[in-house]
Order: structure tokens, then C-alpha cells, then sequence
């Protein structure tokens, strides 16, 4: 079943075009990875999946999935990452969508919550300030957030940004895990080897033109070749030169 559907979608930032006449589509258990140039648009297609940006022309369809049910895991900043609140905290604000207007966490929230946290293997951290966690413990806990959001769509952000080579393949691992567990993925990412290796979708952004398929047949491109510097070929999830 299609989750979203998008037709010469075309979207502006700060009036100018940073896309036009993109259409993919995301498929219920999709890993689709968004990869590509900076400056290609990403950002903002992501502000647009997340009805927080309005597309100036062609169509978003949404189906058996709404906007606000989406899990949404952002790009960090400085003070962000230097929040006071306590890992319990963080998590549950993950449910404050599901409330509407009501303002006050309710016993179903807190024991999605606690589902979560131990999803991620954070309980030993709950009490602990975000501020004094490591990246790797960071990123845990928005994952955790995000996921007492929705229990279809995650939408990740540069999830492995900063965090160490141990600590990214372990993340790529939990994500794996999430997706093959029945959670939709669309992820944002610069990393095209893991992209290409996790993903089952790909959708390259460009300047010029735009890829969307399978990572099968991506890997098979001139922009993938580009873009991987001439390691191109997936093998058991190992890449080496021609193909």
C-alpha cells in the first residue's frame, strides 16, 4: 500500500525554486533513502512531507498515514543538544501529538514511553540530562521520541551525523531493525554506501535531474558512481571498484 505519492512536486525556499517536477512515491516497509548535493532541495522536500512547508505546485497524497503521525527525527543544533530536560522527558514529548489538545500526558502515553525506552536500550539513562548523554545515547533517545509518535512512518534527518564509525553502524542497525519490525523509513543521508547497502528505495536529489528506484539499479548510475567515487559495487554489504 502506497503511504505517500508525490507529482511534479515543485518547492520554493525563500522564493526561490529548490525543486521542481520531482515525483516518487513511498510504499508501506519502504527504506527509502534521500541522498544528493547540498543545496539539492532535501530539506526542504522534508519540510513539505512534514506539513511544514506548502509546495507551490504539483501533489503530495498522504494515504493510511497523516502528517502528525509521521515520527520526525531532526538535524541537532548546538543548543539543542545542550537541553536540560531528563531522557524520560524527551521521550514522552514524543506523545504530546497523539493528546490534541489535551494538555497532560495520559497512563497510555507513559507506558508507550517505557515501550520505547526499551526498545532503544536506554532505561539504565531515563533519569539523566539529554545534555550529559553522548551523541550515540542522543540519538537513542530522539529515535525513542520519535517513535511514541507513530508506529508507521519514521522520517530521519541525518541520523549518523557526527556520531563515530562504531556508534554509525550501530545506528544503522537499530534503524535496520525498526524497518524489518513493519516501521516505514524515509531517511536523509550523505552516507550513499549504507544508503545504498540498508535502503530498499533510493531517491537522488540533484540540481540537474533526479533517480528514484531501487538501490539495485541506482548502483547501476553515473550518480552513484560519482557520488561513491568509483566504489560501486554492493556485495554481501561491502562495496568494491567495477562492476
Amino acid at each position: 500500500m502506497k503511504l505517500i505519492e508525490c507529482k511534479d512536486l515543485c518547492m520554493k525556499y525563500e522564493g526561490i525554486t529548490a525543486f521542481e517536477g520531482l515525483t516518487f512515491s513511498v510504499d508501506e516497509g519502504d527504506f527509502l533513502c534521500i541522498v544528493g548535493e547540498n543545496g539539492s532541495g532535501k530539506s526542504t522536500l522534508i519540510k513539505g512531507l512534514l506539513g511544514l512547508k506548502k509546495h507551490s505546485g504539483g501533489t503530495i497524497e498522504f494515504s493510511g498515514v497523516k502528517p502528525k503521525e509521521i515520527g520526525y527525527l531532526p538535524q541537532q543544533t548546538a543548543a539543542q543538544k545542550d537541553f536540560p530536560a531528563t531522557v524520560w522527558e524527551v521521550v514522552l514529548s514524543g506523545c504530546l501529538n497523539r493528546n490534541s489538545y489535551f494538555p497532560f500526558y495520559t497512563k497510555e502515553n507513559k507506558e508507550r514511553a517505557k515501550t520505547e525506552i526499551g526498545r532503544m536500550k536506554i532505561e539504565g539513562i531515563v533519569s539523566k540530562s539529554y545534555r550529559d548523554l553522548s551523541g550515540g545515547q542522543q540519538q537513542r533517545v530522539l529515535l525513542a521520541r520519535a517513535l511514541c509518535a507513530t508506529e508507521k512512518l519514521l522520517l530521519l534527518d541525518e541520523p549518523v551525523s557526527g556520531l563515530d564509525p562504531i556508534v554509525t553502524s550501530e545506528m544503522y542497525e537499530v534503524i535496520h531493525e525498526l524497518n524489518h519490525s513493519g516501521v516505514t523509513v524515509i531517511m536523509v543521508t550523505h552516507d550513499i554506501h549504507n544508503a545504498v547497502h540498508y535502503g530498499n528505495r533510493i531517491l537522488n536529489m540533484s540540481r540537474n535531474d533526479y533517480f528514484f528506484g531501487t538501490s539495485d539499479d541506482y548502483i547501476k548510475t553515473d550518480s552513484f558512481k560519482a557520488m561513491s567515487r568509483g566504489c560501486f559495487h554492493k556485495e554481501g554489504g561491502c562495496f568494491s571498484h567495477g562492476r
